[in-house]
């Protein structure tokens, strides 16, 4: 029996069909305090997967945020099926509250072909077996933190995390914007590509922005800190499952004019390069406001 917490996410990106081009979804409250952004993506990649014929696949897409997601009301999805090419199929999704925008999102399909591949090398890093779980923070640190925070780290989400190298994001050292974290769906889900992809584009939200915030010894947790994404690109390459073990390896550029940049190529234990994402976000650091005497 597939776990609650995997079920759940699939349900959450299989959506209604309100109409031939219409999708409606629900939200999930992971401890964010908006809408997560990987659900979104997730969400618009499945509505506009169920337009196209199922001898094209998703190869890339685009998306801004544009507006902050509320958790608690569903989200409507406009498919706009833009072109259907010999060999290309390109859709464009709005996905919608309350009568607003809040994302805007393009995707790319295209029919299976031959012709040349290469790839870079996956980094060399230990096995995920040798790598701790991630662990939630000591209770007495937890007590201090604001509720949703609280139910952010101490959550047993659908993917299980592994980074390479763990990093106290209450109290964050000041470290090289780079990291390794194997990640992978707790439970077996079905064999449906289209699945894995939306799954994956879930998935590819996390860890990004967060990159960008290393050199600084600053992170989302800290309440001077305000964070947000503002666009995600995403490119798929080769086949994978979600339920087996991969690798994103992510970086992060560059840092400027309250934005930064992140970057990261997501393998299968195999060393197969499947996908790459970049990601620009807003990153703000407020004044601390001074504590009561």
């Amino acid at each position: 029996m597939t776990q609650p917490v995997v079920s759940e996410l699939v349900s959450l990106l299989t959506l209604e069909r309100l109409e031939d081009n219409l999708f409606r979804g629900q939200s999930r409250d992971i401890g964010t305090k908006y809408v997560f952004g990987g659900q979104v993506l997730g969400q618009s990649l499945s509505a506009a997967q169920q337009t196209v014929d199922a001898d094209r696949s998703v190869h890339s897409v685009h998306a801004y945020f544009l507006r902050a997601g509320d958790i608690n009301a569903p989200i409507v999805f406009d498919v706009d099926r833009t072109r259907d090419g010999h060999s290309f199929s390109v859709r464009r999704v709005t996905a919608i509250q309350h009568g607003q925008p809040i994302l805007v999102f393009a995707a790319s399909f295209q029919k299976a072909e031959p012709g040349v591949e290469h790839q870079f090398n996956m980094p060399e890093v230990p096995q995920p077996e040798d790598v701790e779980p991630t662990v939630a923070p000591a209770p007495e640190v937890m007590a201090k933190l604001p509720a949703k925070m609280q139910r952010w780290l101490s959550r047993m989400g659908p993917f299980e995390m592994r980074p390479i190298y763990p990093r106290d994001e209450v109290k964050p050292p000041k470290r090289p914007p780079y990291q390794q974290v194997w990640l992978r769906l707790t439970d077996k889900v079905d064999d449906s590509p289209d699945l894995h992809r939306a799954l994956l584009a879930y998935a590819s939200d996390f860890y990004l922005l967060g990159t960008t915030t290393f050199p600084h010894g600053i992170s989302y947790y800290q309440p001077n800190v305000q964070m947000a994404s503002l666009d995600h690109a995403m490119w798929f390459h080769r086949p994978f499952r979600v339920d087996d073990w991969l690798l994103y390896s992510l970086d992060s550029p560059t840092a400027q004019n309250a934005r930064g940049l992140a970057r990261g190529q997501i393998f299968t234990r195999e060393g197969k390069l499947v996908a790459s994402v970049a990601q620009e976000g807003l990153i703000r650091v407020l004044p601390e406001e001074p504590e009561a005497s």
